[in-house]
C-alpha cells in the first residue's frame, strides 16, 4: 500500500471543463483584441462613444458622482503616463553616456520617442475602466451621495495642476510626445527611380 502511494500515476489528469471553456474563451477574446489592434482610430471612436455614454447615463439618473470622480482621475493618471518617457530624463546620472534617454543636444543621435504607457495599452485601460465604471453604475451601492459641484472643481484643479507640470517637463527636457509636425521621410517608388532622368 505504501509502495502505490509513492509511485507515480500513469494517468495524465486531463483539466476540467470548466477550465477549459475559461481557456477557449481566453484565446477567443485575445484573437479579437489582437485583430482590432491595428485599427487605431476605430479602437478610439468606440472608446469614446462609450465614454459618451457613460456621462449620458450619469447626467440622466443624476448620481453615481463619486464613481465618475474616480473614473476620471484613473483616466488622468493613465493621461499622465502616456505622455511621460519611458526612462523619465529627470532621474538618470548625466554622466551615464550609455543610458536610454532622449536627446539634448543638436549633434546626438535620434531617439524616438518611448512611452511609460504605450497607446494600446492606455486605450485598453481606459476602455476597460469606462467599462466597469459603467457597469457600477447598475447598483444603488455604489451612488454615494456627494456634492457633486466641489468634486468637479477639485477635478479640474488637479487636471490643471498636473498638466502645468507635465509641460514644465516637457519644456526643461525638450521632448514632444506626439508625432505631429514630425518630419516623415517617405521610400522612393520603384518606377521613380527607374526614370532616366533619376540618376
Amino acid at each position: 500500500m505504501m509502495q502505490d502511494v509513492l509511485e507515480p500515476n500513469d494517468t495524465i489528469s486531463q483539466p476540467g471543463l470548466i477550465q477549459r471553456i475559461a481557456t477557449s474563451i481566453s484565446r477567443l477574446y485575445q484573437h479579437y483584441l489582437d485583430k482590432w489592434t491595428p485599427h487605431t482610430a476605430s479602437r478610439w471612436v468606440f472608446t469614446f462613444a462609450l465614454l459618451a455614454g457613460f456621462v449620458l447615463r450619469i447626467c440622466m439618473r443624476q448620481g453615481w458622482y463619486i464613481v465618475c470622480y474616480a473614473l476620471g482621475i484613473y483616466h488622468l493618471n493613465l493621461l499622465l503616463a502616456f505622455l511621460t518617457p519611458k526612462v523619465d530624463p529627470a532621474f538618470t546620472q548625466e554622466d551615464d553616456d550609455d543610458a536610454p534617454g532622449l536627446p539634448t543636444k543638436v549633434n546626438e543621435e535620434f531617439r524616438p520617442f518611448m512611452r511609460r504607457l504605450p497607446e494600446f495599452k492606455f486605450w485598453y485601460s481606459v476602455t476597460k475602466s469606462t467599462l466597469i465604471a459603467f457597469f457600477c453604475t447598475f447598483f444603488q451601492l455604489f451612488n454615494v451621495p456627494v456634492f457633486w459641484p466641489i468634486l468637479v472643481m477639485y477635478f479640474i484643479t488637479l487636471f490643471c495642476i498636473t498638466m502645468k507640470r507635465q509641460i514644465k517637463h516637457m519644456i526643461k527636457y525638450r521632448y514632444l510626445p506626439f508625432s505631429i509636425g514630425k518630419p516623415k521621410y517617405k521610400q522612393s517608388r520603384p518606377e521613380e527611380n527607374n526614370k532616366p532622368g533619376a540618376h
